[in-house]
Parts: structure tokens; C-alpha cells; sequence
């Protein structure tokens, strides 16, 4: 009996929902971005162009990531942590590092940018991944390692500074840790240094209480920190079911900021309403399902947590995205995955993804071998 050979693409479900995102998060960029790519380049596929290009890029790393043996990523994953932290260090060496609205998040590649915080997130999720494939989280001494790295990657994030990135960074490793047996009474003890840092980070610069404030009352300042999360409400409130139409979004006419990335949802609640919204949010979910999915039916622990960290991510990063556009959390820089402009987000999501399809292969090809023997 000849072994029946497996799809490229394991889990076509998990590929057409993140492939749906991307192309779509194109055609939104290009409605955001038009007019003021226009006003500052003087073509209005300026940001489509680089975006369209990252897609092609972001589809080798996909394919790539899915061939990458799993006993490999294992053993080289203290590895792509140290580099992450690098990377991260990098971006505050003149010359190398681009500072953008007063924060230092990008390395200057000569031809291109890259956010290294992109990448550290999902090499954490990687380096945990691995530490529980071996050993539980139950006792504190088996979460020294995990909880160091961690530290270093938000410490390194906050510095830049980009809290948003360092907040989703840490709900992620919590819910990895929940995933990999946590007991309450740990999470109680974590809580602690997380409750007394939250307001410090706060109160250290002055911006984020002005954002905190403008989150409870925009109104107070409407041409201030307010601004921008009073131009989303326009943007969702008057898309109403439907939206106003494709391409004919009126808050792109340089009124809400970030439109084309941090914002994007906004734009898709305006132009297609919430029939949009819903679309969107329902690819997500289903992406995290799929993801889910795959982890449950992995043929090893290492496998597992992998999957159940990409999923995690990708839920987490997506939630966040939606819950400060539509204004359920103080407002924060944190594009949504695939959708917004980016092309390191892009890039890294998709090789995320293609961690996923190489997982949900392994297992097919072990359910087959059972299945003929």
C-alpha cells in the first residue's frame, strides 16, 4: 500500500482565513491610505505597493516556517529568544534604531524597517513553549526561566517605549501559563508586582495619564488626547449595519489618525458597517479555533504549546485592537494581525501561520501511519 502523500497546505481552513485577512487588510489600507499617500508621496498606492510586497514576502516565510522541523525549532529556541533581545537592544544604537513619534521601536534595514517587538513575541511564545514541553509550571521554580525572559522582553519593549506591545506580551505568557497548569495561587503572587507597576508605568509618563483620562472622558479634550478616539466613534457610528460603502470612508480625509493601521477597524466599521465588523471578527475567531484545533490534535507537548501560543497572539493582539477602537480600553498604539499596515507584522504573523499548517501536517501524517498500520 503506497503512503498517500499530505497537502502543502495541512489545514485549508486556517490558510484561507488568514489569507482572507491579509488581502482584505489590503484593500482597506488602500481606502484608508489613498488620501494621504496621495498628499505625501503623490501615489495613493504608495502604502498598498509595500504592503502587496510583504504579502509576497510574508508568504515565502509562511511556507518556510511550515517546513521547519519541530524537533529543530525546539532545540534552536533559546536561541531566537537571544536574538529577539537583541534585536530589541539594537533599535537603541544610533544610527541603527528610527525614531517615530517619539518612540524607538524600528531598526533601519538600509532598504526597509523592522519592529523586532514583532518578532519577540512570538519567540517567547517559542522559548515557552519549549520549557513546558518539559517540565509544568505548577511550582515557581519551574517558572524562573520563563519569567526572566519574559521580563527581559517587556523590560526592553517598555523602554522604547511601547506599552501596548508590553501589555499584550504579558496577558499572553499568562494565559501560556494557564495553558501549561498554572495553579491560582501563582497567578495571585504575579498579580501582585503586576498591580503595582501598572499605575507606576502610568504615572511615569505623563502621556499615558493623559491617555487614561481622555479614555474616561474624550470629550474633555476633543482636539487633545481625546481627539482620536472621538473621530473612531464617528467612523463606527456612522458605518450603522452596512457602512457608507467601500472606499467612501469620510474620517480617511486625514480626521483619524493611524487610519490605515492602529485604526483600520474603524475605517471597516464605517465604510462596511457592522456586517463588516462581524466578518472580520468572525475570521478571527475562526482562525483561533483552527488554531486550537491543531494544537489539541499535535503529536507531541512541544507541538502543542506552540500552536496554543501562536493561537493565543493572535487572539490576544486581535481583541486588543478591537477593544481601543471601539474604545472598551485606553486607547493604545497595537495594530490588529494581518489587517493593519506593516509589513514585520505581516511578515511574522504569516511565518506564525505556517508554524501552524507544518503542526497540523505532522499530526496528519501520524493519523495516517496509524491508519495504514
Amino acid at each position: 500500500m503506497s503512503e498517500r502523500k499530505t497537502p502543502i497546505i495541512a489545514d485549508k481552513i486556517l490558510f484561507v482565513c488568514a489569507l482572507t485577512l491579509a488581502v482584505f487588510g489590503i484593500v482597506m489600507q488602500y481606502s484608508a491610505s489613498s488620501y494621504i499617500a496621495l498628499q505625501q508621496t503623490g501615489d495613493e498606492f504608495f502604502y498598498v505597493k509595500k504592503q502587496a510586497l510583504s504579502l509576497v514576502v510574508a508568504l515565502v516565510a509562511a511556507f518556510g516556517a511550515s517546513r521547519l522541523s519541530s524537533g529543530l525549532l525546539k532545540k534552536i529556541s533559546p536561541v531566537l529568544l537571544a536574538v529577539s533581545l537583541v534585536l530589541l537592544a539594537l533599535v537603541f544604537v544610533p544610527g541603527l534604531g528610527v525614531e517615530k513619534y517619539g518612540a524607538t521601536r524600528w531598526l533601519n534595514l538600509g532598504f526597509t524597517t523592522f519592529q523586532p517587538s514583532e518578532l519577540a513575541k512570538f519567540a517567547l511564545m517559542i522559548f515557552i513553549a519549549a520549557r513546558l514541553s518539559e517540565k509544568s509550571c505548577a511550582r515557581f521554580r519551574d517558572m524562573v526561566a520563563i519569567l526572566a525572559a519574559t521580563l527581559a522582553v517587556c523590560a526592553l519593549i517598555m523602554l522604547e517605549p511601547n506599552m501596548s506591545i508590553t501589555v499584550c506580551v504579558g496577558l499572553c505568557v499568562l494565559l501560556m501559563l494557564f495553558v501549561g497548569g498554572c495553579g491560582l495561587r501563582q497567578f495571585a503572587v504575579m498579580a501582585i508586582p503586576v498591580v503595582v507597576a501598572v499605575p507606576l508605568l502610568i504615572f511615569a509618563e505623563p502621556y499615558r495619564l493623559k491617555r487614561l483620562l481622555a479614555f474616561v472622558d474624550p470629550w474633555a479634550s476633543p482636539l487633545g488626547e481625546g481627539y482620536q478616539l472621538i473621530q473612531s466613534y464617528y467612523a463606527l457610528g456612522s458605518g450603522g449595519w452596512f457602512g457608507v460603502g467601500l472606499f467612501n470612508s469620510r474620517q480617511k480625509y486625514m480626521f483619524l489618525p493611524f487610519a490605515e493601521s492602529d485604526f483600520i477597524f474603524s475605517i471597516v466599521g464605517e465604510e462596511l458597517g457592522l456586517i463588516g465588523c462581524i466578518f472580520v471578527i468572525s475570521l478571527f475567531c475562526i482562525f483561533v479555533w483552527r488554531g486550537i484545533v491543531v494544537a489539541i490534535r499535535a503529536e507531541n507537548r512541544f507541538q502543542t504549546y506552540v500552536a496554543a501560543g501562536v493561537s493565543i497572539v493572535v487572539a490576544v493582539q486581535a481583541l486588543l485592537n478591537i477593544a481601543v477602537v471601539t474604545g472598551s480600553v485606553p486607547p493604545t498604539g497595537l495594530p490588529m494581525p494581518f489587517v493593519s499596515s506593516g509589513g514585520s507584522s505581516l511578515v511574522v504573523f504569516a511565518a506564525a501561520t505556517g508554524l501552524l499548517e507544518g503542526i497540523a501536517r505532522n499530526s496528519q501524517i501520524k493519523r495516517s501511519f496509524h491508519k495504514m498500520y
